[in-house]
């Protein structure tokens, strides 16, 4: 029997664990706090988002041999194969402690990630022999920069279209500087700046991306909406869908889920963007890393709401 052709995600998986202040915050004191613990890390919340999207996935990360380890493959695979986690004795699954205000926005964040040094070149050879048919890859930046660039040039090498997302200012600097492969790059304005190594304008930094070698970059902006650009020459912003935000953590990989949801499916980069806005905006509103009713119906009808009756444009 033919085997289904699988999204393969790379990267982190981590315990998120969300301490929300209860009054303002000040330096220097101890403040009341809710706290909740969810599964987390970039590509396992992608992953996650996607197998709640009924598109077939396979995760490719590491997890200490700890609780929090199996805890996290528990949760992970009711939605996503998790037979490719591998895991070591010779760390702590990573962590990710952020602090919220009280509008839900963070103002600190801790990441115990030592774990992820611990991955080689060689664990990812013999992981991708195993990996079976690949409809596409999507790789965060979690891992170290050898893995990465291997990974790059392995999907450039077996022509795999290839999402890179973006996992923080200074992770950005293990991507190599030739970005040819790249069919996706997905980031925020911080993270694009820090690629390029200037500030400037958007537009100016997505041209320098597709200048780099990517086929296509997506900036997400917060509040300020998306930005897209294509070697092609398409390219636009769109503004964000207006909600009340509940919690921000999980947003950024919520929106690339949907935008991968959308240009997998068919869809224009545009379009994609819209599916990843309305992924994001759905996840905004909720208190979860990934949102817990997601579903495509629920994405569809998310997407029909903000940009097909009189909502965004």
């Amino acid at each position: 029997m033919r085997q289904t052709a699988s999204i393969v995600c790379i990267g982190g998986a981590n315990v998120d664990r969300k301490a929300r202040l209860l009054t303002s915050f000040r330096l220097g004191t101890s403040h009341p706090v809710t706290t909740t613990q969810t599964a987390g890390g970039v590509a396992r919340n992608i992953a996650e988002n996607l197998g709640r999207l009924a598109q077939p996935v396979s995760l490719v990360s590491t997890v200490g041999d700890d609780r929090d380890g199996q805890w996290l493959i528990d949760v992970t695979s009711r939605y996503v194969n998790t037979s490719f986690i591998m895991r070591t004795p010779k760390a702590n699954t990573g962590t990710y402690t952020a602090v919220l205000d009280e509008r839900g926005e963070m103002v600190l964040a801790l990441a115990d990630m030592a774990i992820y040094d611990t991955v080689g070149e060689e664990w990812r050879k013999q992981q991708w022999t195993r990996l079976g048919p690949i409809s596409a890859v999507v790789l965060d930046t979690n891992f170290p920069e050898d893995v990465i660039r291997a990974a790059l040039a392995q999907c450039r090498q077996e022509d795999i279209p290839l999402c890179v997302v973006t996992v923080s200012v200074p992770k950005v600097k293990r991507l190599p500087s030739d970005l040819s492969g790249v069919t996706w790059f997905v980031t925020n304005e911080a993270e694009a700046k820090a690629f390029v190594g200037k500030d400037g304008h958007t537009g100016d930094i997505m041209k320098a991306i597709l200048h780099a070698g990517a086929q296509n970059v997506v900036i997400t902006r917060g509040a300020n909406g998306v930005a897209y650009a294509a070697k092609q020459g398409e390219t636009g912003t769109l503004a964000a869908p207006n909600v009340t935000v509940t919690d921000a953590t999980g947003a950024g990989d919520a929106f690339a889920a949907g935008f991968l949801y959308g240009v997998l499916g068919g869809h224009t980069v545009e379009d994609a963007c819209r599916f990843g806005m309305s992924s994001a905006a759905l996840t905004l509103q909720t208190a979860e890393t990934v949102h817990p009713a997601l579903n495509e119906h629920l994405l569809q009808a998310a997407y029909a709401r903000y940009f097909r009756e009189g909502g965004t444009k």
